[in-house]
């Protein structure tokens, strides 16, 4: 299985999950150009999509979704309080119904050779979610848009081989930064995003033997940056790891191209 994440941030968010039979993208949350841009980067087309699956309706994560629906035919996949809230949105444009697929979280099912796991998250949104992926023997996590982790979420990631981890603020540089004092509470709160602390200590409670990569996502351009994210996990990760005996490759997703492809199996 192969994970690449085409854009990364609070700006946007596109990632490509893909196996030998099937191609899928994971939220839509820049252009329509920009994703076809990325895709081309790693030598896909964006015809061969065979479906675009929805975390939540946020502006970061949906933003080019009408465009490639539009333009490719290509099925949309979310729950349906998600879907529902998109069809409101606007700037989205009209997306052909037959196009929409309703997932329910915790129930898996099939894209070609993929079976696709939603599980529920915290965010606030309208039930959002977000996916794991398994094809050969192989799994791929991915988790953005927390606010908060428990041991539902820790069941559903067990066993990732490549992880995909919101490592969204350094909460130092959120209390003392210019956001207006309800937007600090709404990030830091149970239904915001994962501070780099918190990536850290769910990530060590993810690791395994298998795992081979963890890519650090969703950081924010005010109140992180890359290299504060990736030394406060990989300081964590050290605790309890030697990563020259384990392999293990941890990585930070670029803001707005491609990322390097990875893959397992």
């Amino acid at each position: 299985m192969n994970l690449c994440s085409i854009a990364s941030g609070s700006s946007g968010n596109c990632t490509f999950v893909g196996s030998e039979h099937t191609k899928l993208l994971i939220d839509a949350g820049i252009s329509g150009k920009k994703i076809e841009n990325g895709l081309s980067s790693i030598d896909i087309s964006p015809q061969d999509i065979q479906g675009i699956l929805i975390t939540h309706e946020h502006s970061d994560h949906i933003q080019g979704l009408g465009v490639l629906a539009r333009r490719y035919h290509t099925p949309i996949y979310g729950t349906a309080e998600t879907i529902n809230a998109i069809v409101r949105t606007k700037n989205v444009g009209r997306i052909a119904e037959e196009l929409l697929h309703y997932v329910v979280p915790d129930e898996s099912f099939f894209i070609n050779d993929i079976q696709v796991d939603p599980f529920s998250t915290s965010h606030d949104a309208s039930n959002s979610v977000c996916y794991t992926f398994q094809a050969g023997g192989h799994k791929v996590g991915m988790a953005t848009d927390l606010g908060t982790f428990d041991e539902y979420i820790i069941s559903k990631l067990s066993g990732s081989e490549i992880l995909l981890m919101e490592a969204n603020h350094d909460e130092n540089m959120l209390l003392v930064g210019g956001y207006p004092y309800y937007l600090k509470q709404r990030i830091l709160g149970d239904r915001g995003h994962l501070s780099n602390e918190n990536s850290a200590r769910l990530i060590c409670r993810l690791f395994h033997e298998k795992l081979k990569h963890i890519t650090l996502a969703h950081l924010s351009r005010e109140n992180n940056y890359e290299e504060l994210a990736y030394e406060t996990v990989r300081a964590e990760l050290n605790q309890i790891i030697d990563d020259k005996t384990t392999g293990l490759l941890l990585s930070v997703a670029k803001r707005e191209e491609a990322s390097e492809m990875l893959s397992i199996g």
